[in-house]
């Protein structure tokens, strides 16, 4: 019985972790992508014949702002679908 006591604890812990860990990196992309792209926009505006230049570099770092977003969310997946602190209290 008290195995089972510390396994829903660990779960509930784990699905508490999952939520806070995909909501704040989702908070923090979409700042980072409003940010990126305000900044984009003024540089446009000021001088647009560099558009071209300031365009590639807006979508790479566009790209590295989610990848932070993608790999937390695959960490949470990993913790929800095969959690090794799951199989550590099962004794596997």
């Amino acid at each position: 019985m008290e195995a089972l006591v510390h396994l829903a604890s660990v779960q509930s812990s784990t699905a508490l972790a999952i939520g806070l860990m995909i909501g704040l990196s989702a908070l923090g992309a979409g700042i980072g992508m409003a940010l990126m792209a305000g900044k984009f926009l003024e540089s446009a505006a000021r001088q647009p014949e560099l558009i071209p230049v300031l365009q590639v570099r807006m979508f790479i770092t566009a790209g590295l702002i989610d990848a932070a977003f993608i790999i937390s969310v695959a960490i949470g997946m990993l913790f929800a679908f095969a959690n090794p602190l799951v199989s550590v209290l099962q004794g596997g």
